[in-house]
């Protein structure tokens, strides 16, 4: 619609914003067509996601429901209830509750002493528990867990659940403990059943080989769920051959167990009540910020529904589990599993979730004849599948780069051999334990350097605890000698403080003199009295230089600075650069006197403690242990976010931090060079190419048109053509910082072309070769500018198929 069709309005006409009737005779149709053709194709979409739920929840809640030696009805009531309640009614609208994975082993324990009405009983109290956590707006305090004790309680409720299925697999039955399935083992294993075996060996076959099938039949036969077509298989074959195996065995609906009063201790119900509600609430809340993370990096900002609103969530799941318990139905919390299929499978909207608990009760009705086919081993088999891949690889090496190793192994140990509250209670009083030791722990050393000067390095928090070793370290510097303390913590209390400010005061009045430093090595207080001229001297040197007290001497330009000077040259200063030599003809810009500046800086602060080591890097020549690809930003000094010096690194930057792929268009052989040079002839170890937040050559890749001129920049931006393809594709990992999502789409390429540049360097043929021979290592980093953080690229991929770049902390680094 052109917008010459209107009738130019009068002047101050009030009507002039309102479009003619023609106008809005065609507009409102054509919105209106347009918004039911939106709503068609998400009803379409939250259909088909729907389905493909529901057949990954029908054979997964059997199986805890056998898992827990509840009624296998029970299952399908809290698939169904989570489904249609929680999906309605919770803050995530893509995540998917049912049968709680986490509070297997809980609601076991809970059947076995209470009985199952009773039980019931229980679940409807910790959904008015988790009502009144609603209420109250804690939803955000369950995170405050640390992951380590979440994760060895996933990993510990994952192995008693193995334990115990294992027996079903072998063709008995389970213990009550996962000590009692321990030694029970060597039993069940000299009385196996080859048929329920067999059954059991067929599923995990069928589950583990499904997602790799070959081939357009294999894609095609890829799109019903592993789940349910080991399910299928099994009791298809088990049927075909007439195997005498126990199996589902629903009985009418007529004589389903509804709850009764809870009968028992009161504090053994009120534990089991602040268990569940306690264990549901962290799973869902979990499962709810991992299904926001996924959809962040599966769908664009104009696809995605709302962010989840966790305590909305947490009163979806206390209706959802009153309503389950009411109704005789397992506890119910969100996901992990059924929540990927849903947004995998592109459902829109909450709709999806509500459907498959309705597919779910109607199956539960209609579908009895078919779940009665279902052997109990497979079944048994597919819920072993579920408690193994909750110990998770990637989980234990994220806590142990974190060194948060004891902590998950010890939670671990205490869920299987105590019990989930016992793990529990254990795992934090083990993290709080950890973290006043890190607190508390505190190195301190002494040495003597060839100067005659006593270097003291205290390396942690200077508490109380830490007083009696720093005074006898203080003790062995003899009284006119010259110390340099070096503080490598953030926090020295008030005993430490007196403890060395008296000893200061005492070396001083023997004649001796100290200097005190901080972390970066800047001097804290200068105590020799005789040195007070020359540092006015220094402050003087650094004035002329436009020093600030934010300035570092690694920075001596100091261009981040506002506040650098601007003095103009006088007459004198142009006669004395005169007299310096300058033949040029031309008085120098201020870009020459910044040069001249640092130049200076460095040959009086800087080269006498760096002379003897690059003499012997000249007599040696230079053995850099790693090539290091980054871009060219000004705000990316190598050497000092990777604490290195002379002959550590070799270094290659360009705009975008790219590397070409051999004999692509344009190619730069320049930075091939340098990768062959460093790769073939310095024999470096490793590779990294760094990114950065704020990439401009990032920016201007996200920017470009098709029709611009071609420059030298663009004909370079090329090489990054093909991170953004990686981004847009739904063929490639992801890539995000752990922890958080992307910023926004310039942080996401920045990650992206990371990965990308690996595959590059991967495609030059000196660094295959070395990778092939295992003697070469490549790693991606990202470096934060604003944040001063960097993070590194961890082996594989997440839960979601996404590649996290790691955080690097300080303690990791000081070890």
């Amino acid at each position: 619609m052109k917008a010459t069709s209107l009738p130019a309005p009068a002047e101050n006409d009030p009507t002039e914003d309102v479009p003619s009737k023609d106008v809005q005779a065609k507009d409102v149709p054509t919105k209106d067509l347009r918004a039911k053709d939106l709503r068609a194709e998400a009803l379409s979409a939250d259909l088909s996601a729907s389905v493909a739920v529901f057949l990954i929840a029908l054979p997964l809640s059997l199986g805890i429901a056998l898992a827990t030696g509840a009624p296998l009805q029970a299952g399908l009531v809290a698939a169904a209830v989570g489904g249609i309640v929680a999906g309605r009614l919770g803050g995530t609208p893509l995540m998917v509750s049912g049968p709680a994975t986490g509070l297997t082993v809980v609601t076991a324990e809970l059947i076995q002493h209470y009985g199952w009405r009773t039980t019931c009983a229980i679940t409807v109290l910790a959904g008015c528990c988790q009502l009144g956590l609603a209420a109250l707006r804690t939803a955000r305090s369950a995170l405050m867990v640390s992951p380590a004790i979440v994760q060895g309680l996933l990993a510990g409720i994952g192995v008693t659940i193995a334990l115990a299925q294992l027996h079903i697999v072998l063709g008995g039955t389970p213990q009550s403990s996962a000590l009692a399935n321990v030694r029970g083992l060597p039993g069940q294993l000299a009385d196996l059943h080859p048929a329920a075996l067999g059954v059991s060996v067929l599923t995990l076959t069928v589950l583990l080989g499904w997602p790799r099938l070959p081939g357009r039949v294999g894609r095609a036969l890829r799109k019903v769920p592993a789940a349910l077509a080991a399910v299928a298989v099994a009791t298809a074959f088990a049927a075909l051959t007439g195997l005498s195996l126990p199996r589902v065995d629903l009985p009418s609906w007529r004589s389903h167990a509804l709850p009764e009063l809870p009968e028992g201790p009161v504090l053994g119900i009120i534990a089991a009540v602040l268990t569940i509600t306690m264990v549901g609430s962290v799973e869902s809340l979990l499962s709810a910020v991992a299904t926001d993370k996924l959809i962040a990096t599966e769908r664009s900002t104009d696809n995605r529904p709302a962010r989840a609103d966790l305590n909305r969530e947490l009163r979806g799941q206390g209706m959802a589990n009153i309503v389950s318990g009411a109704l005789g139905g397992l506890p119910v919390a969100g996901g992990a599993v059924r929540s990927v299929a849903n947004v995998k499978s592109g459902a829109a909207g909450r709709r999806s979730v509500m459907l498959h608990g309705l597919w779910v009760l109607l199956a539960a009705g209609l579908l009895v004849p078919v779940l009665d086919l279902i052997p109990l081993a497979a079944l048994a088999a597919l819920v072993l599948a579920v408690g193994v891949q909750m110990v998770s690889a990637t989980h234990l090496r994220t806590v142990t780069r974190q060194r948060e190793i004891l902590v998950y192994v010890t939670t671990i140990a205490a869920v299987v051999l105590g019990g989930v509250l016992e793990g529990v209670a254990i795992g934090i009083a083990v993290a709080v334990g950890l973290a006043l030791h890190r607190l508390a722990r505190t190195r301190i050393t002494i040495e003597q350097l060839d100067s005659g000067v006593h270097r003291v390095w205290a390396r942690g928090q200077l508490t109380f605890l830490a007083v009696p070793r720093l005074s006898r370290v203080l003790n062995q510097i003899p009284h006119d000698g010259h110390a340099v303390i070096e503080l490598d913590g953030s926090f020295i209390d008030h005993a430490a403080f007196e403890t060395l400010h008296d000893w200061q005061t005492s070396h001083l009045a023997h004649g001796g003199t100290l200097e005190v430093t901080g972390r970066s090595g800047a001097k804290i207080a200068e105590a020799e009295q005789a040195q007070s001229s020359e540092q006015a001297e220094r402050a003087h040197r650094g004035e002329q230089r436009g020093g600030h007290h934010c300035c570092r001497p690694w920075t001596p330009w100091q261009n981040h600075c506002d506040h650098r000077a601007t003095t103009p040259r006088t007459a004198v200063d142009q006669a004395s650069g005169q007299a310096g030599g300058r033949t040029s003809g031309r008085s120098a810009g201020p870009g020459a006197g910044q040069l001249a500046n640092g130049i200076s800086a460095f040959q009086r602060d800087t080269a006498p403690h760096v002379r003897d080591e690059l003499a012997r890097l000249a007599r040696e020549g230079q053995r850099p242990s790693q090539l290091f690809l980054t871009c060219a930003d000004s705000r990316l000094v190598t050497s000092m976010i990777t604490a290195s010096g002379p002959g550590d690194l070799f270094t290659v930057r360009n705009v975008g931090n790219l590397v070409p792929l051999p004999g692509a268009e344009s190619t730069d052989d320049s930075v091939a060079a340098a990768i062959e040079y460093a790769v073939d002839v310095l024999q470096v170890d490793s590779i990294t190419v760094c990114g950065h937040s704020g990439c401009g050559a990032m920016q201007a890749l996200l920017n470009s048109s098709p029709g611009a001129p071609m420059t030298p920049l663009r004909r370079w931006l090329r090489h990054g053509l093909p991170s953004l393809e990686r981004m847009a594709s739904r063929h490639h990992a992801w890539a995000r910082i752990s922890g958080r999502l992307p910023a926004d789409a310039v942080e996401q390429l920045c990650l992206t072309n990371v990965v990308q540049q690996l595959e590059h360097l991967r495609a030059h043929e000196s660094v295959a070769r070395r990778l092939a021979e295992g003697t070469l290592e490549l790693h991606g980093m990202y470096f934060h500018v604003g944040e001063a953080q960097a993070y590194l690229l961890s082996d594989g991929e997440d839960f979601f198929d996404c590649r996290v770049f790691d955080t690097v902390y300080a303690e990791s680094v000081r070890g």
